[in-house]
């Protein structure tokens, strides 16, 4: 049994900064490459980063140059650092375990349960 707990969602201004972390239980977490998608209402969820077990990382093109993902193998964590937050980032962002197509929900094993960002104007 895999567990991904996401934390450090919230209210933030357009402009600000927010962290994202992922916890995983269960299995070896630096085994697993690790990814965060996000779902606004009404449309499909995301790719937004993924980041190898190798350490190699991927982004959307609407987050390049604004978000950093991060691995700490020691902790068992995931991380995402949004800056320059803009209205359109706000959603659902969901952490997630797997191997293959980095950015294919379909590849990915283990997700959590989600964590609301909401950006204000």
């Amino acid at each position: 049994q895999v567990e991904l707990v996401e934390s450090g969602g919230g209210l933030v201004q357009a402009g600000g900064s927010l962290r994202l972390s992922c916890v995983v239980s269960g299995r070896t977490f630096s085994s697993y490459d690790m990814g965060w998608f996000r779902q606004a209402p009404g449309k499909e969820r995301e790719f937004v980063a993924g980041i190898r077990r190798t350490g190699g990382s991927h982004y959307a093109d609407s987050v390049k140059g604004r978000f950093t993902i991060s691995r700490d193998n020691a902790k068992n964590t995931v991380y995402l650092q949004m800056n320059s937050l803009k209205s359109e980032d706000a959603a659902v962002y969901y952490c997630a375990a797997g191997y293959g197509a980095i950015d294919r929900v379909y590849e990915y094993d283990y997700w959590g349960q989600g964590i609301q960002v909401t950006v204000s104007s």
